[in-house]
């Protein structure tokens, strides 16, 4: 098979497709033969040596992929051969084959398109776990994510219209802030050319959110915390901006505020495998109805994987960017 290796930690260019094994399924095991691979920032931030693979993981990038099962390991149920599903991976989703555990995968329903249904599942279980579980957002509460047009922010949007929840974002541009509130966001703040705390604030008519999403870290979790309602939950899932912060302890106690975070790729097959159960009941009924559909901004050929990384470090990319296989 044709399998996208990480030459060197680098830039895009060190992306190069090679000839490699086809994969055995073992042990609550499928082998898929993938028709898209997702792309998204952490297979970035491993490409550049900054985060490591799991102990035992395929040394290929891709986090998610979608197309048909050919295969079972044992312990597996052989009428998942040739099932289409979609698949949460700890890695290996840039190839032509991949495997998947059977309690990460999810049916593709009829109709609906395999490379858009690849798109779904790194941010679904990110955004489900963090914003609906770890932050507790229920129907009424107001929240705020940051990377309002990438593909967690744009996922937020969706299952946040779909929940009640009203939702504010924060992006680079004015035309990134209409794009997300062409998407679905209520609010969009121009962090480049706004106060985003005093926004909030104005928005929320001073009571502030319930629950914050962040990706960026640093400076931004104190300034996070203060857009806060009293009883608010800020969960931190990446580090763009830095990897500490200063924070105010007292603001924290006066305010009664939770500060979590969480990482999904080091995580137990048996916990990725109950969100999916979480997934089929709570969500999976809007994407078999179609409600629910990535935001989609471009698609490359497998063997451009390297194209693919570089138009997401432009930075300009709206929803997910997604490889193709032939």
């Amino acid at each position: 098979m044709t399998a996208i290796t990480i030459a060197e930690p680098g830039g895009p260019e060190v992306l190069r497709p090679v000839t490699a094994p086809v994969p055995a399924a073992g042990v609550g095991e499928v082998l898929i033969r993938v028709a898209a691979a997702g792309v998204n920032r952490p297979d970035v931030l491993q490409r550049m040596g900054r985060y490591p693979v799991p102990p035992g993981g395929s040394p290929y990038p891709g986090l998610e992929v979608a197309g048909t099962v050919v295969a079972v390991g044992p312990g597996v149920t052989e009428a998942m051969v040739g099932q289409q599903v979609c698949a949460l991976l700890a890695g290996g989703g840039y190839a032509e084959y991949a495997v998947a555990p059977a309690g990460q995968c999810l049916p593709v329903p009829g109709g609906y398109d395999l490379v858009e249904a690849a798109c779904l599942p790194e941010t679904l279980f990110t955004v489900w776990t963090n914003l609906f579980e770890r932050a507790y957002a229920v129907e009424g509460d107001t929240v705020l994510v940051h990377g309002g047009t990438s593909g967690i922010g744009t996922m937020a949007i969706s299952l946040c219209r779909l929940f009640d929840v009203t939702i504010i974002v924060t992006c680079g541009s004015d035309d990134k802030c209409a794009a997300a509130q062409n998407w679905g966001a209520h609010h969009a703040i121009n962090y480049r050319t706004q106060d985003y705390v005093a926004e909030v604030a104005r928005i929320t008519g001073g009571k502030g959110c319930e629950a914050v999403l962040d990706m960026v870290g640093g400076d931004y979790l104190p300034r996070n915390l203060q857009c806060l309602a009293p009883d608010g939950r800020h969960v931190s899932i990446a580090m763009l901006g830095g990897a500490k912060a200063q924070i105010i302890i007292p603001e924290i106690m006066s305010k009664r505020l939770t500060i979590t975070g969480s990482t999904l790729r080091p995580r137990s097959v048996a916990f990725k495998s109950v969100v999916a159960d979480e997934l089929a009941r709570s969500v999976w009924p809007f994407v078999e109805s179609g409600q629910l559909r990535p935001a989609m901004d471009s698609r490359f050929p497998l063997t451009r994987a390297a194209d693919a990384h570089a138009r997401m470090e432009e930075g300009g990319h709206v929803g997910k960017i997604v490889l193709t296989v032939e």
